[in-house]
């Protein structure tokens, strides 16, 4: 995985995630508590959401084939889609269906020092996670916030992480609360709100994911900052006079597809016109070196083979 995967992101949250896990489940053990049974489920949901983005990472280096011409770089939009999935069906629904069995049936809260020194540590171990998260992501974000960049970034790894680290601090936090009003007023049922608060919030969750990579696995269209270099490498003046219309495809998150056609002089011969596209591929690679297929069709300009552009997608980290 290329280091705007967030490989080291990646890494960190799986280890946080497993240690805090294990933490979780014991004091579930010890205190009966729902927050920390749905908040242990949640952290094996988020270790299994890293293994599926390092497998993704993985599989998406594979050499192109026959079959697939144009290679897996695609693979990590596939598996952040699974990860969204993952967080909705294993995170979100089962501590919905455990708080609503909570709130249903409470009981008093045994042992508190376990649930309550769980939860600090898993506190600390996760705002580590999210810091790791933030700084990989602080090279790439620019001058975008944080929304525009979970919304427009290709590589699908960075906003994954954050999110979900974001989730699991403000459900820790969600939990702890719901472990504190039950303790103080003996009522087990606000150990149960707090569950289904956890839940809702890792469905919303699930669901930006969702809608985000459901984006990327149909396919998006470079930022327009990056359609503005293709072109300025495109034309050389000469030969090459100017773009007739021209579309981008991210075939991954490194990996830029460009299908151009080109207006070219009347009088060139064609072994001037094979020259003048060599040239102009070898340019568009270095202003935009993640444009690995290209192609370029010469002909005569005419008003009327003028197409518009497509709408280009808002530009990525």
């Amino acid at each position: 995985m290329s280091a705007s995967g967030g490989t080291k992101a990646i890494v960190a949250a799986l280890g946080a995630n497993l240690a805090i896990a294990v933490a979780k489940f014991v004091a579930f053990a010890f205190s009966g508590s729902s927050s920390m049974l749905a908040e242990g489920v949640h952290s094996v949901a988020d270790s299994g959401n890293q293994a599926l983005l390092l497998l993704g990472g993985k599989k998406a280096k594979k050499a192109a084939t026959e079959e697939h011409p144009f290679g897996y770089g695609r693979e990590r939009y596939i598996y952040g889609f699974l990860v969204s999935i993952v967080l909705f069906t294993i995170g979100g629904v089962f501590a919905l269906y455990e708080g609503y069995e909570k709130v249903q049936h409470p009981h008093e809260i045994e042992h508190w020092y376990w649930p309550i020194g769980v939860l600090v540590f898993a506190i600390v171990a996760e705002g580590f996670s999210f810091r790791t998260a933030i700084q990989e992501s602080n090279g790439l974000r620019g001058q975008q916030t944080w929304a525009q960049f979970i919304r427009t970034a290709k590589a699908p790894e960075l906003p994954v992480v954050l999110l979900e680290d974001f989730g699991a601090l403000v459900g820790l936090v969600l939990a702890l609360i719901g472990v504190g009003v039950s303790l103080v007023t003996g009522n087990g049922v606000w150990d149960g709100v707090g569950t289904l608060c956890i839940g809702t919030l890792l469905v919303i969750i699930a669901l930006v994911l969702a809608s985000e990579t459901k984006s990327l696995l149909l396919g998006e269209a470079a930022g327009p900052q990056t359609v503005a270099h293709i072109r300025e490498a495109i034309v050389d003046g000469d030969t090459v006079t100017g773009v007739i219309h021209m579309r981008t495809l991210h075939l991954g998150p490194e990996e830029l597809l460009v299908a151009a056609k080109i207006a070219v002089q009347h009088d060139d011969t064609a072994a001037e016109v094979a020259h003048a596209i060599d040239a102009a591929e070898a340019r568009i690679r270095e202003a935009v070196p993640i444009a690995r297929v290209i192609y370029l069709e010469p002909d005569i300009c005419r008003e009327q083979k003028a197409a518009p552009e497509a709408p280009a997608a808002p530009e990525t980290a």
